[in-house]
């Protein structure tokens, strides 16, 4: 097999594509052959070694990525030799193959594309947990999506359209804004020209929205959660900008809001069941074109200092994936 290895934590011109032998699946495990592996902003963060977890040295990053069973280690159930899975280990993704925990791996249908599979489970499981479990989203409420036009903002969109809210989605071009029209948002704000609450105002008739979805952080927060409807729920999802806001918790006691920390990664391991249920039905919505993963562009695998190079000018929409 060949893979990515990170065996200096300082940055992504530090990785090298090696090969290595093929591992065999241990008690408990499966051998992958991947197909495709999705790039996301943890996968920038642990070769920085930035990121919460850190894997011990050297380790093979990439986050999610989809392909077939080869192998299986005792133990395993509920599995086969030739099915198609998605799983996301947090490390492992970026080669050609990977051992994954069996209790990870999420079968799919035999018709789900890999692309798709590779791009699916990080984003829509952190929109569902966050919308439709953290925040309790309602049917005729309005949600706010800063960053909407990244992985987890297009999958936020998609996610509040099926429960039938309406969609404000805030980005940074007008190009990334019709990006989000298209896949079903109602309104959109261009931050880079418009006033981001003078517009939240014009598009609430002074309301403001119920939810408010922030995978950004940073300069929009403050402006963002001045904005939030009477009760409103503002989700705490990430900081792709970079800072973590402060924000000034008089403005929840006057607005009866609520801030709402979304940890997707520790609901799936303290929740397995209710987890595994929400997977269900988002593999079910997809099966029915409810929602299907915004692909920026596929990049082959051994190209992946150049993907990381697109991702950090943040000119990706959607999710970028890499294939073998």
């Amino acid at each position: 097999m060949h893979a990515w290895l990170c065996e200096n934590p300082i940055g992504v011109d530090a990785l090298t594509w090696k090969e290595l032998p093929t591992p065999q699946p241990g008690a408990d495990q499966v051998l992958i052959r991947i197909e495709a592996a999705s790039l996301n902003f943890p996968d920038l963060l642990i070769v920085q070694n930035k990121y919460q977890m850190k894997p011990p040295l050297p380790f093979v990053p990439g986050s999610e990525f989809a392909g077939v069973i080869e192998a299986l280690g005792a133990g395993v159930q509920g599995l086969k030799v030739g099915q198609r899975v998605a799983c996301l280990p947090g490390t492992g993704g970026f080669g050609t193959h990977a051992l994954a925990p069996a209790k990870l791996c999420l079968p799919l249908p035999q018709d789900f594309p890999a692309v798709d599979a590779a791009a699916f489970i990080m984003i829509y499981a952190t929109s569902h947990h966050a919308l439709i479990d953290r925040a309790q989203l309602k049917a005729g409420e309005t949600v706010l999506v800063l960053g909407a036009a990244g992985g987890v903002g297009t999958s936020a969109i998609q996610i509040a359209k099926a429960a039938g809210a309406r969609v404000i989605a805030a980005a940074s071009t007008e190009a990334k804004c019709a990006l989000c029209r298209q896949i079903g948002a109602d309104a959109t704000i261009d931050y880079s020209r418009e006033n981001l609450r003078d517009q939240i105002k014009a598009l609430t008739d002074g309301r403001g929205p119920d939810v408010i979805y922030d995978p950004v952080g940073g300069d929009f927060a403050e402006p963002a959660f001045r904005s939030i409807a009477w009760r409103g729920r503002y989700l705490v999802v990430g900081f792709a900008s970079g800072p973590i806001p402060s924000l000034p918790l008089n403005l929840a006691l006057l607005k009866g809001a609520s801030v709402v920390g979304v940890f997707w990664g520790d609901f799936s391991r303290r929740e397995p069941q209710a987890n595994a249920d929400m997977m269900r039905e988002l593999t079910q919505w997809h099966a029915a074109g409810r929602i299907k993963p915004v692909i920026d562009c596929t990049m082959p695998m051994k190209d992946l200092q150049q993907a990381y190079a697109r991702m950090g000018s943040r000119a990706v929409r959607g999710k970028l994936v890499m294939v073998n």
